[in-house]
């Protein structure tokens, strides 16, 4: 099994790990109730995203956090949720790379769950 190199490699990534988002009713909603996402439009972003984050791309400019608030000023995003999260996205990671990127992407993924679920809780706090 080979790491994450290419842009491509995250286009399957994304596009996997979606799936299982998509077919899991107890987080699916988000997509296609709150947000409403085009996945045709979503993916590329996405892909970019990551690109930036693992294999230095750039071209992200995207505010990640304030979008995440967003959403969770629609639809509360619960620690139970950013947990499916990551359950999916590891399982998407394992399922198709191995490596040092595989595990840095992993690890990205872990961060940017703990950092967003402390922005939610510090805005819920200032609401209080």
């Amino acid at each position: 099994m080979n790491d994450i190199q290419t842009q491509s490699d995250l286009h399957l990534l994304v596009d996997e790990f979606y799936k299982k988002l998509l077919s899991d009713d107890s987080i699916s909603y988000i997509f296609t109730d709150v947000v409403k996402i085009k996945l045709e439009e979503h993916l590329p972003v996405l892909v970019t995203f990551w690109s930036q984050a693992i294999l230095g791309t750039g071209g992200y400019t995207n505010n990640l956090t304030q979008i995440h608030l967003d959403v969770n000023a629609k639809s509360y995003l619960s620690p139970e949720l950013f947990k499916l999260w990551l359950d999916h996205f590891y399982a998407a990671v394992d399922e198709h790379f191995m490596g040092e990127k595989a595990e840095q992407i992993k690890t990205q993924a872990l961060s940017l769950s703990t950092i967003l679920q402390i922005k939610i809780a510090q805005q819920k706090d200032n609401k209080l």
